[in-house]
């Protein structure tokens, strides 16, 4: 079912342990602009505004003046120079969060044509929890999942079965 909806493997995921935590009466403000995934979150009944684009390392205004009982960030705090002082600025309780995890055999991200799209943090699990505990949160629930690719070589091999995302649900303290 979800295959035909969804455009991946990471989509379907993500939405079944978004449902997991929150529910379709909780507002949500995602992090990031308008993109597909908070398009699925919406056509799924959640209430979802998005940040309008501005640099977060140093305008965190919409965060700060926002009331959403739960913020989310997907794929988002690998670009920023400084996550801790994004999830210290959240005012709501709950969080779900995912980011790319740092691969052994594959250099971090880095576009050649777009200064932004670049990967400034690859995190392990353990850097993640850490930073989340020493900004006041309390990780509730996680996951890890694999990102296979098709295509042949060595690195597709190790996608098979080494894990490349982690999400993590987590309450305030």
């Amino acid at each position: 079912m979800y295959e035909k909806t969804f455009p991946n493997k990471r989509f379907r995921l993500t939405l079944e342990f978004l449902k997991k935590h929150v529910s379709t009466s909780e507002s949500i403000l995602d992090l990031g602009v308008t993109n597909p995934f908070s398009e699925i979150m919406t056509a799924e009944g959640y209430q979802v505004e998005n940040t309008k684009g501005e640099d977060l390392d140093e305008d965190r205004t919409t965060i700060e003046n926002s009331s959403a009982d739960v913020v989310t960030a997907f794929e988002i705090f690998e670009h920023l120079l400084s996550p801790y002082e994004v999830l210290k600025s959240i005012k709501a309780n709950k969080l779900v969060i995912s980011v790319p995890l740092r691969l052994w055999f594959a250099p971090a991200y880095r576009s050649a044509t777009d200064k932004w799209d670049r990967h400034y943090h690859e995190f392990e699990d353990w850097q993640l929890d850490w930073l989340l505990e020493k900004t006041g949160w309390t990780i509730k629930d996680s996951a890890k999942w694999t990102n296979p690719v098709k295509k042949l070589g060595i690195r597709p091999i190790l996608r098979q079965f080494t894990d490349r995302y982690y999400i993590v649900y987590a309450e305030r303290v």
